[in-house]
């Protein structure tokens, strides 16, 4: 809430013995590679995301009942002089591990990074500047909906979507609305978090209540993004570049407002906005998260 201090994540301690199962086979081509039962127990790293898990490890979480992941989409565009193309990326990993910390016995899964971002023929929104990767918003659902029905084959049982990126918004519902309907009588459960993103309103809404203006904040690339990059990932923000531009003299460099006020306190302030606005709705959705 506005004035409060902001929530930091408190260091993970969760490195642990977990007993693994019995051994299974897993399907390779036409043949069969039996799957070994490794060690007695697995020990968990300290950290949430899978993609630095070794695949015992990840079971291991499973059979000890981390059956909630979060599933984060980013992308890849342009963000002003002063951004890297991985904006939204690193903001939504950084949100997403601290969703997970805060929630419990949850993962998070690899970020999405290829997302709708406009037409081709000819470059339209975000596709006009060089850098951006977009694909259809077909090919975005087919995607997500791979990696979903992989986490349920895993084992998950509670998939959490989570998405930093406008156009990701009603194809990302989309398929979170068709695989819950599907699996619902199973006990899976795919949650589009759409609050994360509508969040921003109630950033711009603290925004407003310390001074700033909406020719201020900006609406892509700019104030309140660029200071949450600059908490998630200091690398990726270079304010020098911005050489004094700022409202209109920034908008054939694709960003808005006023960058330049940014900082990764301020970021600190209002990234857990949005991470509470998250938090309380996957609580709500998954009252019995197993």
């Amino acid at each position: 809430m506005p004035g409060t201090e902001p929530k930091r994540p408190a260091p993970l301690t969760r490195r642990m013995a977990l007993g693994l199962g019995a051994a299974g086979a897993v399907g390779i081509g036409a043949g069969l590679l039996l799957r070994p039962t490794g060690p007695a127990a697995t020990p968990l790293p300290d950290t949430v995301d899978m993609a630095d898990m070794t695949w015992l490890e990840v079971r291991a979480a499973l059979e000890a009942g981390w059956r909630t992941v979060i599933l984060p989409s980013g992308g890849i565009e342009q963000n002003g002089p002063h951004m890297v193309l991985s904006k939204h990326d690193h903001i939504v990993r950084s949100a997403a591990r601290r969703i997970a910390q805060d929630l419990g016995r949850t993962l998070v899964a690899p970020v999405v990074s290829f997302v709708p971002q406009g037409g081709w023929e000819p470059p339209t929104n975000n596709m006009a500047f060089p850098g951006t990767i977009g694909i259809a918003r077909a090919a975005y659902e087919a995607l997500l909906e791979g990696i979903v029905r992989s986490l349920k084959s895993a084992g998950f049982q509670a998939i959490c979507l989570i998405a930093d990126h406008g156009e990701s918004q009603a194809p990302q519902s989309a398929v979170a609305s068709r695989l819950h309907a599907a699996w619902r009588a199973s006990g899976v459960r795919v949650l589009h978090v759409g609050s994360f993103y509508a969040a921003a309103s109630e950033q711009e809404a603290w925004l407003k209540a310390r001074g700033e203006t909406p020719a201020s904040i900006g609406f892509h690339a700019g104030l309140a993004d660029t200071s949450e990059l600059m908490a998630a990932h200091p690398a990726g923000v270079d304010l020098s570049r911005l050489g004094g531009r700022r409202g209109g003299a920034l908008a054939a460099l694709g960003a808005s407002g006023d960058p330049s006020r940014a900082s990764a306190e301020l970021g600190e302030a209002i990234l857990p906005l949005r991470i509470a606005a998250a938090e309380a709705e996957i609580r709500a959705a998954l009252p019995a998260r197993s």
